[in-house]
């Protein structure tokens, strides 16, 4: 039979030792963080400051680290780092040719070529109408 309402079993030791084993192996991953900064890579609104305002007319020093922060956090990725950091970065991420380009060489360039049937369609994005 089920117990009365609000009263339970007690839990299974099985069961109690799983509870055990799983806070144990949380509280070893856990971090204790006690410096807190501004999230360089969320960006901030800033809203205007009040003109007399006595406090906030106060002239601060800058902070050198924090600066570095956030000229770090705009960058772009490749500046940032040596290598992509994800497989979508993977893409476009070496752009100098394998091989060097040669107008001459006919294998890699490919002028655009004009000819009596593609020859009307060039004016019309200009906006020109062709003279027959």
């Amino acid at each position: 039979m089920d117990a009365p309402r609000g009263e339970r079993d007690p839990p299974d030791a099985l069961q109690n030792r799983f509870h055990t084993e799983r806070a144990n192996k949380e509280r070893r991953w856990q971090l204790l963080f006690t410096q807190y900064t501004v999230n360089p890579f969320h960006p901030v609104h800033m809203v205007a400051r009040k003109p007399m305002s006595w406090h906030e007319n106060i002239q601060e020093p800058i902070d050198d680290e924090f600066l570095n922060l956030l000229h770090r956090a705009a960058e772009v990725p490749r500046k940032k780092y040596s290598e992509p950091q994800t497989e979508s970065q993977e893409i476009g991420w070496h752009t100098t040719p394998l091989v060097p380009f040669d107008h001459n060489d006919i294998r890699f360039y490919f002028p655009r070529q004009t000819t009596e049937i593609t020859i009307h369609g060039y004016p019309a994005p200009r906006g020109e109408k062709h003279k027959d």
